[in-house]
């Protein structure tokens, strides 16, 4: 009987050595598997590492240079500011030179002006005077304008 009992568990060692290969091979391969994709899934945080790096390095060269082009557009403008304010003042002083040179003209103008009224006063002074000592003579004046013939 005892032979009997190890004829069912003969055939089935057989199957159990060989089911015993095929977990380990099945094991060598997940393992495999699980090294291969462990390999991966470090390539790919380091790639993501990498590419993260290099996205922070271009935005803080961008971010550099979107404040240098900020600093030297405020320069300029602040120079172009003073200059604006140069040519204002320089404008205003001009302004003033010619507001006095219309001055002086216009009173240069006043004083030719009062120099033929006074010369006209006395001419008229002058002729009223010889008119006066005409009538007192009676003698005609010798010179007459040239519309009356004498």
């Amino acid at each position: 009987m005892i032979h009997f009992f190890s004829s069912p568990t003969e055939p089935s060692e057989p199957a159990a050595e060989e089911k015993s290969k095929e977990d380990s091979v099945d094991r060598d391969a997940v393992l495999a598997r699980v090294a291969t994709e462990k390999k991966l899934s470090l390539i790919r945080a380091w790639e993501e590492s990498e590419k993260s790096k290099a996205e922070n390095k271009a935005h803080k060269k961008l971010s550099d240079i979107g404040s240098w082009e900020n600093t030297k557009k405020a320069t300029v403008e602040a120079q172009l500011k003073k200059i604006e304010e140069q040519l204002e003042k320089k404008k205003a002083e001009y302004v003033e030179q010619m507001k006095n040179k219309i001055a002086l003209i216009h009173k240069a103008a006043e004083e030719k002006r009062a120099v033929i009224e006074a010369k006209r006063g006395e001419d008229l002074l002058k002729a009223e005077e010889t008119a006066a000592k005409y009538r007192a003579t009676g003698y005609a004046p010798k010179k007459l304008l040239g519309c009356f013939p004498g």
